[in-house]
């Protein structure tokens, strides 16, 4: 049987662009885009989880409002139980710990990236708005 997994990200919107970050190549979905964030620890809130993934990836500080999307996504390692915010940018600014890359796309070029499958819906949610 497979794993759940309990996943938070961050849609970081600033100036009305949004930070989408690419995953390196060591890890699974390689080079594939995705919102910063990562798993919930035993104990911890779904917004505790995101503010300490965002420090300790991005160093930066941010404030979580509304949810965006949960989805659920079965993957080969996994089913991934994704849940979205929307979070403002309070101190710092996104560097590179984990990632690729980063871009501020606004939310019409979102598509234009090959995003991984559990994010999807989230995107296509921004992409209207």
């Amino acid at each position: 049987m497979k794993k759940d997994i309990h996943v938070v990200g961050a849609v970081i919107i600033k100036e009305n662009k949004i930070l989408c970050a690419q995953r390196g190549p060591d890890k699974s979905l390689p080079f594939m885009w995705e919102f910063p964030g990562g798993k919930i620890e035993t104990g911890e809130t779904p917004q505790d989880a995101l503010k300490r993934e965002i420090d300790e990836e991005m160093h930066c500080d941010i404030e979580i409002g509304e949810q965006v999307e949960h989805t659920v996504y079965e993957y080969d390692f996994g089913i991934v139980h994704l849940t979205t915010y929307k979070c403002k940018l309070l101190e710092g600014t996104p560097v590179l710990t984990e990632h690729a890359e980063i871009k501020w796309l606004s939310p019409k070029e979102l598509e234009t990236l090959e995003w991984a499958p559990a994010d999807i819906p989230a995107i296509e949610k921004l992409a209207t708005v």
